[in-house]
């Protein structure tokens, strides 16, 4: 990525909903090269989307927790499985395989404190690759909006 693309990526982080001709306004570019610029990003795999962020008190998601889990046995059947079985469940909202002494940590988000340990009892702890695994409630949290290239 040069300084340009950079640049793009910076502002469409900012506010993904910018028109063409903003961006290139922005940019002090044309409008034609801006767009060849962003389709050149696309497919690159450097913009992976663009999606709306939505309060997850909305969505009756008031409590949010990480719950770190340790597997066994540990191979690439049982990793792969579980990450696509929790990832399938409503209450997830990201599964990390991690290094360490859990093997996984998954995001969730529930409406209250029963909700999240009805997840935990009812369906986590009823897996059979499940060892053990251990919860932490998120009181605040905080998100980049933009990130930037670091250098190398």
């Amino acid at each position: 990525m040069d300084e340009l693309d950079s640049v793009i990526v910076s502002e469409l982080q900012r506010d993904a909903r910018l028109t063409n001709r903003e961006l290139a306004r922005r940019l002090g570019i044309a409008p034609s090269t801006c767009l060849e610029r962003v389709r050149l990003l696309r497919r690159r795999g450097v913009i992976l989307g663009y999606r709306a962020a939505i309060s997850p008190a909305a969505l009756n998601r008031q409590v949010e927790a990480f719950i770190s889990t340790r597997l066994r046995p540990l191979n690439r059947t049982v990793i792969d499985g579980f990450r696509a079985a929790v990832l399938d469940l409503p209450e997830v909202v990201a599964v990390y395989v991690i290094a360490g002494d859990e093997d996984f940590l998954i995001h969730v988000a529930v409406p209250d404190l029963d909700h999240l340990h009805a997840f935990l009892v009812d369906r986590l702890a009823q897996r059979r690759e499940v060892v053990s695994f251990r919860s932490q409630i998120v009181y605040q949290s905080a998100h980049k909006d933009v990130l930037e290239r670091l250098p190398l």
